[in-house]
């Protein structure tokens, strides 16, 4: 079973402790998106839990736990996105500066196979235009590429709780930017991928790539695996199956482009009600939930003995 934590938000940021907590605990419980009373018990043991997939845009917090992690006998690894936008557009972050030490930081700990660097979401507005993109990228990729061995890259996608803010990239911006990225890439011997994307930059050397890709968890932790399509994410998206263990509206860091939350507000009130103890990010059960068993068995293929 690989364990997602989290597309909904950011775990190792927000909730380190509660994630600590719940590998000692052995399980979690997560609400369902539809339906809140409605909890899915995932069972953590490392048994169980083939690999972690942190997603985050600053695991700072975490930093001082990964080695008790790692003595729990569970493999991990990174989908680490660093951007360089201001505090007007991620409100809650630290400087890129600080991130990208963070970056090199946890590379150097954990190996730069194990760490992904995300360069999402691309967008151009009055204040962001196609050269400051690519201006951004070429530096950000001249202090990253030697502490990982891809990079993978996103155009915004517009919903209802961030159309007001953004605009739909024109195909000549994307085509453009993805040009021009894809020599800077070149340049660092940097493999560039997309996430989720319709568009086809396979022309400009850029192609489809996915975020918990097979081939990359089975680097990762030295195993082949069975893997199969996610069928719960969008029908661009190439990822592998995996559990997601986050809750929506629980990310506070205030990103006007985040699909995770429908307003700050709503997330920090929300977010007001996590108790570090509680088998939920938020709040804790009521009691008259219906809770259904959601653990996958370990997707690692075993040699069998001839003998």
């Amino acid at each position: 079973m690989i364990i997602s934590a989290s597309r909904r938000t950011d775990i190792p940021a927000l909730y380190s402790e509660w994630f600590m907590n719940r590998l000692r605990a052995g399980y979690v419980l997560v609400p369902g998106i539809r339906n809140p009373d409605r909890l899915g018990r995932v069972v953590l043991s490392p048994e169980s839990v083939d690999c972690i997939v942190f997603w985050t845009k600053n695991p700072e917090p975490m930093l001082n736990i990964l080695k008790s992690i790692e003595a729990m006998r569970y493999f991990f690894c990174f989908q680490f996105t660093v951007t360089p936008y201001d505090c007007t557009i991620e409100k809650g972050l630290p400087s890129t500066k600080r991130r990208i030490d963070t970056f090199q930081r946890l590379s150097a700990y954990i190996g730069k196979k194990r760490v992904i660097w995300r360069y999402d979401p691309i967008f151009i507005d009055a204040h962001h235009s196609v050269q400051w993109q690519i201006d951004q990228f070429s530096e950000m990729c001249r202090m990253l590429y030697s502490y990982t061995d891809r990079c993978i890259m996103s155009f915004i996608d517009l919903y209802d709780n961030n159309r007001s803010c953004f605009r739909a990239m024109t195909r000549k911006e994307i085509c453009c930017i993805a040009d021009t990225f894809s020599k800077i890439a070149a340049q660092y011997n940097l493999p560039l991928f997309t996430c989720a994307e319709e568009i086809d930059l396979s022309d400009y050397g850029i192609y489809h790539g996915a975020c918990i890709d097979q081939t990359w968890i089975e680097d990762v932790i030295e195993y082949p695996v069975t893997a199969q399509k996610d069928k719960n994410q969008r029908a661009a998206c190439r990822c592998v199956s995996s559990i997601d263990i986050g809750m929506y509206n629980t990310c506070t860091q205030g990103c006007l482009y985040c699909y995770g939350t429908s307003a700050r507000q709503a997330a920090i009130r929300l977010a007001a009600t996590h108790d570090p103890q509680s088998p939920m990010i938020a709040g804790w059960p009521k009691g008259n939930e219906i809770i259904t068993n959601r653990t996958v068995p370990s997707q690692k293929i075993r040699q069998l003995s001839l003998f």
